[in-house]
């Protein structure tokens, strides 16, 4: 199993912001974006520092995904 941030990039195209703008509302460091571009592993404080900006659940902007992580 593996957590998927597709629910996150499609929440961000429906409000009409770019990853830079994330950074900024949220107030996260560039490196974090980047490994939620990635799918890699990123800290609860990050995920809810953008839940918080975003006004949204944590369950808005990421979910399970059986199998492996695609490459």
């Amino acid at each position: 199993m593996y957590i998927s941030y597709n629910k996150l990039w499609k929440l961000l195209i429906d409000r009409n912001m770019n990853r830079q703008a994330l950074k900024a509302a949220a107030g996260v460091s560039s490196a974090s974006i980047a490994k939620l571009g990635k799918g890699d592993n990123i800290t609860t404080d990050v995920l809810i520092k953008i839940c918080t900006a975003l006004n949204c659940d944590i369950t808005d902007i990421m979910e399970l995904m059986p199998g492996e992580k695609p490459n």
